[in-house]
């Protein structure tokens, strides 16, 4: 099943082991292209969304490292600050492509965000971010993000030293997709523009969801 260009589909984060109930990220999204190589949809400024926050209503990196992966969360209302950013969740492997820009559409590079491979439900999209990250420049650098807060996560038990593993290992396989020039890099994502006739998409009233468990 593939969603239609310019439908609005809902991107959602879960923490390994969710239950539900539990705090998640839900971004409502709308779709660009969506075929057997993967989603591509666009986060537009502004889009009003669910984020997991601290119990006080503080974001997750305020609470003290030693911590910062076994506290508590608790969903709350916001909006996407910046620029809107494309994402481009490949088919089949553990980790999606985001593409940023500044105000001024000057391409800035590409974030790969490791997470569990995707799977749908109706016009949901299901995931479980893996804390590490790679960010590679419009000019070709790469920078390994957030290792230590991987680190964190594995004392706190959120993942296994096995997983942690896994999680480096599909990064070095993101950065080798890059170098490669296969998609989503082998397209010049860096030069789309939205369809300026869209409507930004919303929240559900409710912005509550029961799915089973996600696996890491």
């Amino acid at each position: 099943m593939f969603w239609q260009p310019g439908e609005h589909v809902y991107w959602h984060y879960r923490r390994p082991r969710w239950e539900p109930g539990d705090a998640e990220y839900v971004d409502p999204v709308t779709v660009v292209r969506d075929d057997d190589r993967g989603l591509v949809a666009w986060l537009a400024p502004g889009t009003e969304l669910l984020k997991s926050v601290l119990p006080d209503g503080g974001p997750p990196r305020s609470a003290p490292p030693d911590v910062a992966f076994s506290i508590g969360r608790v969903s709350a209302r916001g909006r996407w600050q910046g620029p809107g950013i494309l994402r481009i969740a490949p088919s089949g492997v553990p980790w999606s492509v985001w593409l940023f820009w500044d105000e001024d559409w000057t391409f800035e590079g590409w974030y790969v965000n490791l997470e569990a491979v995707h799977r749908r439900e109706g016009r949901d999209l299901f995931s479980c971010d893996h804390v590490l990250d790679v960010w590679i420049a419009a000019g070709g650098d790469c920078q390994m993000k957030d290792e230590d807060e991987l680190e964190a996560a594995v004392e706190q038990g959120l993942f296994t030293p096995a997983e942690r593993q896994q999680i480096e290992d599909a990064a070095g396989a993101a950065l080798r997709t890059f170098r490669a020039g296969r998609f989503p890099f082998d397209e010049p994502w860096s030069d789309w523009r939205p369809d300026p006739a869209w409507e930004r998409p919303s929240l559900p009233d409710d912005a509550t969801w029961e799915f089973d468990q996600l696996d890491a």
